[in-house]
């Protein structure tokens, strides 16, 4: 189980993290059935995970099986108490899927651009063999050839006999051939292995202790360590195995099967070496939940309280595309600058409500609208807002011009300490989004923000003339260094 914050930006935060072998597929190999032992153990640890990612606060969970899944004649059973454990739905996902993720993992934490690189993930059903070009997965295979697979099915003896060793190696080399010839003889940047297997090689051939496992990442083994520890470890039985620094009681189980693959591999791909990342599956869901936008709809405002801005600025006589438009930029600004504000995703929808209602004071008087502004979202009914977020909409309806948060005015000063840091903060991106609408006829399609260098540089997007609006834009740079301690530049995007 992995809980992290993602922030665009920023490196990935764990928040909680956890790890417990379960052996789930150990009767699925066997028998084709998950046994209720090992049902029950994976549901009361998926119970426990639950308990310590939801102290995290996460607002997007996504649960998946793989291979023992996959071929589980009773996985709709599992599935069924897998997620009344987590409360969350569990899915099975393929093994294309799995090497989909397993390489945003990797190319996430640890980014190769523009090199060809060779990805080998071994779990306990299955192996995924992927080919990375450019940043990009070019062709990936999801191959039965677990660790925990292979033990179940070869390895009967312990120490394992010759004979087994080598039907096992014979059964590796002939699935693994296809991918080979696949993926073509073009030579490879960089080999990266995977998965809990690999740790348990790294370190046990840097002589890494395995408390101290997260130092292994990006460490490397040659093809001639990888061998020599073959060796070792498939002449010992279980109980030696357990001895040997790095590899971990439960690992010593199936450290042999998971070496012969990962010697195999290195073998056939005609491979020197082999580099260590610690990055995975996990970091790879964590990757796609956060492209995919998981949990931005809290920043936003629902249909419902769209429709009652909506209303109160035509009632208002406020142009709607300027509302609107403020609106998507504000948001836009909220969300690019979150790892420099810091702020709760709730409080982007207070911003973006304040972007449709902070002109509609002009409706009592052009002159000190910002204020009348003030007083009318106070005393307006706004059903869908507490009072508290509507008594922030009407504070930052008030500071979008003229003066900003200051300590001597009453209905800042009446604010906890939280909410006056937030009204700080989304002064300047209520006051930026507006004055990028300046002509109100929306001349800027789009804000590109990015945090450089201790700046900030905004990119605008339009096929029109916008100097009126960058300089509008740029006439908040004061304002905006105040909050934020950076300088603010804003220029025209090339197209």
């Amino acid at each position: 189980m992995l809980a992290a914050e993602v922030v665009g930006g920023s490196p990935l935060k764990t928040l909680a993290s956890s790890r417990q072998v379960t052996r789930l597929g150990e009767g699925v190999f066997r028998t084709g059935r998950i046994n209720q032992s090992a049902m029950e153990l994976c549901s009361n640890v998926l119970a426990q995970m639950a308990t310590e990612y939801r102290a995290a606060g996460v607002i997007g969970v996504r649960a998946v099986g793989t291979s023992a899944l996959r071929d589980a004649s009773n996985q709709d059973e599992f599935l069924k108490k897998a997620s009344e454990a987590l409360q969350s739905a569990v899915e099975v996902i393929s093994g294309q899927e799995e090497a989909r993720l397993i390489h945003l993992g990797v190319q996430t934490r640890w980014p190769h651009p523009t090199q060809r690189v060779l990805m080998i993930d071994i779990g306990g059903g299955s192996a995924e063999l992927i080919l990375s070009e450019h940043g990009r997965m070019a062709q990936a295979f999801s191959k039965p050839l677990g660790a925990l697979r292979l033990k179940e099915v070869f390895l009967k003896s312990d120490p394992p006999d010759s004979r087994e060793l080598h039907r096992m190696e014979e059964y590796i080399q002939e699935r693994i051939v296809d991918a080979v010839k696949r993926f073509g003889n073009a030579p490879y940047d960089r080999a990266i292995a995977t998965s809990a297997t690999a740790a348990a090689v790294i370190c046990a051939v840097n002589r890494v202790p395995r408390a101290k496992r997260e130092t292994a990442d990006r460490l490397r083994a040659t093809v001639s360590q990888v061998r020599k520890f073959y060796q070792e470890v498939s002449t010992r039985d279980l109980e030696s195995r357990r001895k040997i620094p790095g590899i971990g009681p439960k690992r010593a189980e199936i450290i042999v099967p998971g070496v012969a693959m990962l010697l195999q591999a290195l073998r056939e791909f005609r491979l020197p070496k082999l580099c260590y990342s610690s990055a995975g599956l996990r970091d790879g869901i964590i990757a796609d939940l956060a492209a995919r936008g998981v949990g931005r709809e809290l920043s936003q405002l629902d249909a419902e309280q769209r429709r009652v801005m909506t209303e109160m600025t035509r009632r208002y006589g406020v142009p709607l595309p300027h509302a609107r438009k403020v609106a998507a930029l504000a948001h836009t600004l909220f969300d690019s600058l979150q790892s420099l504000h810091g702020l709760p995703p709730s409080y982007g929808k207070v911003l973006e409500a304040a972007s449709y209602l902070h002109d509609i004071g002009h409706y009592i008087s052009d002159t000190r609208h910002h204020r009348h502004s003030f007083y009318m979202v106070t005393n307006s009914d706004m059903p869908g807002f507490t009072e508290r977020e509507r008594r922030l909409i009407a504070i930052l309806c008030r500071y979008h011009r003229k003066s900003t948060p200051d300590a001597t005015h009453s209905q800042f000063q009446a604010l906890d300490p939280d909410d006056k840091r937030a009204v700080a903060m989304l002064t300047p991106l209520l006051r930026l989004a507006d004055s990028l609408d300046r002509s109100k006829e929306q001349r800027v399609e789009s804000v590109e923000c990015q945090a450089r260098n201790g700046d900030v540089v905004l990119r605008l997007r339009s096929d029109e003339d916008v100097d009126l609006e960058q300089w509008a834009g740029e006439r908040v740079a004061d304002v905006f260094r105040e909050a934020y301690g950076r300088q603010l530049a804003i220029t025209k995007a090339r197209r």
